[in-house]
């Protein structure tokens, strides 16, 4: 039998949880609609409405070359003032990683709250970094302050501030079984019944309250009804190539947040970064941005071997560049993307040998191998590709395949490096 003080602390977490859902879905869906704002009036398309059919990328390549050069740069000068004058007076920030492994140590609120809003401008602005980070952000502080508020166990508190994040996450991107497997799979590391059912619920009510000012939209436009015999196979022969490469990446993206310092070369190295992103742009107007637009233009099989090599190497550079100046964000969206390309690149130079398959299928394969193994995160992987593009079921073998070669092959590279 319930005793009273078993119902109390029942209740507590379950209060605890109801608002962390709705919390987390609230902050998602106002980042969300502040990033749409910006990027109408930066780019000037769109200024009636917050939520337009016009997509950024449609947006940035109507405007004109010093309209998007100027944009860049602004954002360069955001980005490198402000997580300069962060880092000197703001607290010491505490990541989400650091908040559910010490969860006795809270997240500050106000330097949290400002390093999720530099995100959410910069890349607005045209940051190539992705913008999921911040709402993580922001349902994990959220979450941890309503757990403290209702006295709840510090296992209960870890418990919240994952399901916090997960949450943002799936709110955002209205993912909400892929943030629950996020909040498991990445934060957690571990599954039982009870952190289960709290990353579910959570992160479901998150992704509902979204929809009520964001729509219920999935994040790409995938036409392709059903996947050929021929993917199959790629899936498993491509594994471990897209493992190679996001090894590669996170060594790169790794170096380079390594050795931003914050002193005087942060706001210098940021303007330099984005000035170039800047000049890039003038004549690719796919580069600004987490990387959406090109990943839509993969799956639609609209690009070209020229361009698909150009905006995968420059990609790759500036996200580069922009880490090196101390700029934040995530690398989700980002990672996705230049799996996409590469999987599109490599349809085209070899796809006539996989009868059936598209470049569509090539660039959703490679897009969830290159994420899985730069993010590791492999089922999340593959459940955020399902939630993004509701893509048909049979696609679920050659991703899978893709996903566990890579992953597994970047996994091996990184303890040999070690070694």
């Amino acid at each position: 039998m319930m005793t009273s003080l078993t119902r109390t602390n029942w209740l507590r977490r379950w209060t605890a949880l109801l608002l962390t859902g709705v919390l987390a879905g609230l902050g998602g869906m106002l980042l969300a609609l502040l990033l749409h704002e910006i990027q109408h009036l930066v780019y000037g398309y769109s200024q009636s409405t917050v939520l337009s059919p016009q997509t950024f990328l449609e947006g940035v390549t109507d405007a004109s070359a010093q309209r998007r050069f100027l944009a860049i740069v602004a954002a360069g000068i955001v980005a490198g003032c402000g997580w300069w004058l962060l880092g000197r007076y703001g607290k010491k920030r505490v990541s989400i990683s650091a908040a559910v492994k010490n969860p006795d140590t809270p997240m500050p609120g106000i330097t949290t709250m400002i390093h999720a809003l530099l995100q959410i401008i910069t890349v607005a602005m045209g940051s190539p970094l992705g913008r999921e980070v911040a709402p993580r952000e922001v349902g994990a502080l959220f979450a941890g302050g309503v757990a403290r508020q209702l006295h709840l166990t510090t296992t209960d508190l870890r418990l919240m501030i994952a399901c916090g994040a997960g949450a943002g996450l799936a709110a955002v991107y209205n993912v909400p079984l892929a943030g629950a497997v996020f909040t498991l799979e990445v934060l957690l590391v571990s599954f039982s019944w009870e952190t289960a059912i709290a990353a579910l619920v959570t992160s479901a009510l998150a992704a509902w309250v979204a929809t009520l000012g964001l729509g219920n939209e999935h994040q790409y436009r995938f036409t392709s009804e059903i996947a050929a015999t021929s993917l199959v196979f790629w899936g498993a022969l491509s594994g471990p190539l897209f493992g190679t490469a996001a090894f590669l990446f996170r060594r790169l993206t790794q170096r380079a947040r390594s050795k931003v310092r914050n002193n005087w070369q942060m706001p210098v190295f940021s303007l330099i970064a984005f000035v170039v992103l800047g000049a890039l742009s003038i004549w690719f107007p796919q580069l600004p941005g987490n990387g959406k637009g090109p990943t839509q233009l993969t799956l639609d099989g609209d690009v070209t071997l020229q361009l698909a090599l150009a905006i995968l190497c420059i990609k790759v550079f500036v996200i580069w560049a922009v880490l090196r100046g101390g700029a934040e964000g995530g690398l989700l969206t980002p990672g996705l993307t230049l799996g996409a390309l590469l999987g599109s690149l490599l349809f085209i130079l070899i796809g006539r040998f996989f009868p059936g398959s598209d470049m569509a299928g090539f660039a959703l394969t490679g897009a969830a191998g290159f994420l899985s193994a730069s993010m590791q995160m492999p089922v999340t992987a593959i459940t955020l590709m399902m939630e993004f593009t509701r893509m048909d079921h049979s696609f679920l073998v050659p991703v899978t395949l893709c996903v566990t070669g890579a992953y597994m092959t970047c996994r091996q590279l990184e303890y040999t490096k070690k070694d």
